[in-house]
């Protein structure tokens, strides 16, 4: 299940064996699974999307580089 959640920080993943990428700070949802995490974002026109590892995710929950936001009342 994915959750709501905002990038305020540096966030980073990498492609294959290349370069780290940024992920532009602003609103994503996350979906954590028991090995990794995906990272799902809109940027305008475009849709992006990243695995990071779990140990990665929580360092950068823990840093406050990614929040996860409040669950909506319904």
């Amino acid at each position: 299940m994915s959750q709501p959640a905002h990038i305020t920080g540096t966030v980073e993943y990498r492609e294959g064996d290349g370069a780290n990428i940024t992920i532009r700070k602003g609103a994503c949802e996350v979906e954590e699974s028991a090995l990794d995490v995906t990272i799902s974002w809109t940027d305008a026109d475009s849709h992006g999307s990243a695995a990071i590892p779990l140990g990665d995710y929580k360092r950068y929950v823990a840093s406050k580089a990614i929040q996860i936001d409040a669950p909506r009342a319904g």
